[in-house]
């Protein structure tokens, strides 16, 4: 049973493996300083690079992280702490029906709700729609991981004298830390390679641009213009900019991942 387990798990790994060293093989050798300082050259000229998507990715994904980790992590502990009645069952429920949403009805919704009454394409849309597939998936963790937290520290803190809000701030928030942020590292991850909701909503810039209220790249963006592209070059630099976005994501699963076992000691 052991080798058969052992053997389940590869399978499950070897996707990844496989993805991972495709990428690698395709795009490592189009990376160097130019990829990453340059902005694009126009078409059917070779070199340039992606300058402009990797700030607009960090931009978009830092708005939506703003919005939507505070109330993820708020919606998270009022779950967990208070969420025993029909309010609870409600925020509850609507949490899981949004994590089951397709990305895409959520960027025709930031389009209908936000750009069409705008009357153009906008970086705030963009992190406005990641920002709603963020907040329930923070929200459920942050909940599960509250839940983990034994009653008898709450139980202590209330004997103290611990009024029931403070307790939770301060006794229970601050023992399921680790877990909060390793959910919301993940949750950032997550969105940061959607790429749906961006077409409905950012729509993606050639130029470089830092104002929210225009339109902006991001890489998954880039990656599919790219990779739709009738140009090899574009093709080759679509292949570097998606091993770009993977290593983003993998380095924010691993951060993840050590703040969990800084704070469990594990490995």
């Amino acid at each position: 049973m052991t080798a058969l387990v052992g053997m389940l798990s590869a399978l499950a790994v070897l996707p990844l493996i496989l993805i991972f060293g495709y990428l690698i093989l395709k795009g490592a050798s189009s990376l160097n300083l130019e990829f990453f300082l340059s902005n694009p050259v126009p078409a059917g000229q070779s070199g340039g690079g992606v300058a402009h998507a990797i700030v607009g990715s960090g931009i978009i994904v830092g708005l939506a992280a703003l919005v939507g980790l505070p109330v993820g992590i708020g919606a998270g502990i009022f779950l967990a702490e208070y969420g025993s009645g029909r309010l609870g069952w409600t925020v509850r429920f609507v949490a899981d029906v949004l994590n089951g949403t397709p990305s895409i009805i959520i960027g025709i919704f930031a389009w209908t709700w936000i750009v069409r009454p705008q009357g153009h394409f906008s970086a705030f849309a963009g992190a406005v729609a990641l920002a709603v597939i963020l907040i329930p998936l923070v929200a459920r963790t942050t909940e599960e991981m509250v839940r983990l937290v034994p009653h008898s520290l709450r139980e202590a803190a209330l004997a103290l004298g611990y009024p029931r809000w403070r307790t939770s701030l301060s006794i229970v928030v601050r023992t399921a830390l680790a877990g909060i942020v390793t959910g919301g590292l993940v949750g950032v991850a997550r969105v940061a390679g959607e790429t749906a909701p961006l077409l409905f909503t950012t729509l993606g810039n050639l130029n470089f641009s830092t104002h929210v209220t225009e339109p902006m790249q991001a890489l998954p963006l880039q990656i599919y213009v790219y990779a739709t592209g009738p140009f090899p070059e574009w093709h080759r630099l679509a292949w570097a900019a998606s091993l770009v976005l993977i290593l983003l994501v993998f380095g924010l699963a691993l951060v993840a991942r050590r703040v969990a076992a800084n704070r469990y000691g594990t490995r």
